[in-house]
């Protein structure tokens, strides 16, 4: 019975606050804007990769093509 009565003073203290359901959606809405500048992170990288191998490739096209004027 002395549980019950400890519980229901901590359900009464509860009931009627939004801190925690504010802090709980703040929160929420942390880890949305933190998946998503994750996810900008890894598109950012993913673009300079591809910009490095297209820099490689057009290198290599320079070399063969100059191979090539050299066997003309």
């Amino acid at each position: 019975m002395l549980t019950y009565g400890c519980l229901g003073k901590y359900v009464k203290k509860l009931v009627g606050r939004t801190d925690i359901e504010d802090a709980l959606n703040r929160l929420d809405q942390l880890t949305r804007d933190e998946v998503g500048m994750a996810a900008a992170q890894g598109l950012k990288a993913t673009h300079e990769v591809d910009d490095r191998v297209r820099d490689v490739d057009d290198k290599i096209d320079l070399v063969i093509d100059g191979v090539q004027l050299t066997l003309n």
